[in-house]
Parts: C-alpha cells; structure tokens; sequence
C-alpha cells in the first residue's frame, strides 16, 4: 500500500524543520547541533518534530541527501560535447561560486560532514562522486590530449574550483574581516579573479 500524501500543513512543517536544520546544523555541525534548537528554531515543539523525522541523523541525512543531488548538478552539465571547452569550464567555475553566495549553509552543512570524515555521506562519495569526478575527468583529458585547452591533471583542477569557489562559503567571515568594510560585497570581484585565473591556466 502507498502511503498517504502528505496535507500541507505536514508539508509545511517537513519543510520548516530542514530549512531550521540546515541553519543548526551549517551553524554548530552534527555534533553540535541539538533536536531542541533545531524544533525551537522551526517553531515547532520537539515530539511534533519527531512525529516528522524519529532523529537528529535522519534530519541530517535528508538534507545532506538533497544537498548532494544540488552540489553535483553543474558538474553533470559539464557538456562533453562544448565548442568551447575553456568558455564551458569557466561557466563551470561561475556556477559553483554562485552557489557559494546563495547557498552559503549548504556549503558549510557539506564542509562540516567531510571534516568529520564522511560518516554519513561515505557511501555517497565513494560511488555517486567519485563516478561523475572519473566521467568528467576523461572529458577534460579528451579536450587536453586534442590540444582545446592546457594540459591539466583533471580532478586537481575540479579540486581546485571546488577549493576557490566554495571558501567564499565555508569561509564567510574570515574573507569580510579580511577585505574590511569597504568591501562588503566579495562575490563580483571573486568572479572576476577566478575567470582570470582559471582562463590563464586552461588557455592554449
């Protein structure tokens, strides 16, 4: 038997308790984050969140479940097929640091789960990702060996986008102290630094 749809009322708390989730844990990681600041958070009391989720882990499991399909988007659209394979790395480059600056707890939920050694998003990693890491990396080699962009050892180089593009996030308050108040936006500069940077290293 299917189970039943969800009212909407049951939608709207489902869906306010990950977004209170993600702000806990992105805030304080899994360890530190609590069931009671997570249902306070969404405004919720704590046997109504666990009528929704029976544990901290399966909220954080949803989210990180979610996040992943998110995170690993632009990297699917990589084209194989591009006209310009510098233009379509660049592109590349622009959507993950675009997801930096609107994403910013997601990109801290994903760092705060790697930093404690995958534990729950292991599995993930060493099959969904590594498999499109290995899938997009024999294109960049394809598009090096025909001479269309720069030799590159290519998953250093999606290392090094994921690296410059999501410490915009994971970083957030060390960059603004940094730049100093003058600087209160650092995401346009950052765009045009990386173009830069990653035009001179791919370029023929």
């Amino acid at each position: 038997m299917s189970p039943r749809p969800r009212t909407r009322i049951q939608q709207k708390n489902s869906e306010a308790i990950l977004d209170a989730a993600l702000d806990v844990f992105s805030r304080h990681g899994f360890r530190g984050a609590t069931l009671d600041q997570i249902a306070t958070t969404a405004g919720l009391s704590k046997p109504n969140l666990l009528y929704y989720f029976p544990s901290k882990k399966a909220i954080h499991v949803a989210l990180l479940s979610a996040l992943m399909d998110n995170w690993l988007q632009p990297l699917r659209d990589l084209d194989p097929e591009a006209a310009d394979p510098v233009a379509e790395l660049l592109g590349y480059v622009r959507r993950k640091l675009e997801m930096s600056r609107d994403m910013p707890r997601e990109s801290r939920l994903f760092a705060n789960e790697i930093l404690q050694g995958a534990p729950r998003m292991g599995p993930a990693l060493e099959s969904e990702l590594a498999g499109l890491v290995a899938d997009k990396a024999r294109v960049i080699e394809g598009w090096a060996a025909e001479g269309r962009i720069a030799p590159v050892h290519p998953k250093h180089l999606i290392f090094s986008i994921w690296a410059l593009t999501q410490h915009y996030a994971d970083f957030d308050s060390q960059v603004r102290a940094v730049l100093g108040p003058g600087e209160p936006d650092p995401y346009p500069e950052a765009a045009v630094y990386l173009d830069t940077l990653f035009t001179r290293l791919l370029a023929r």
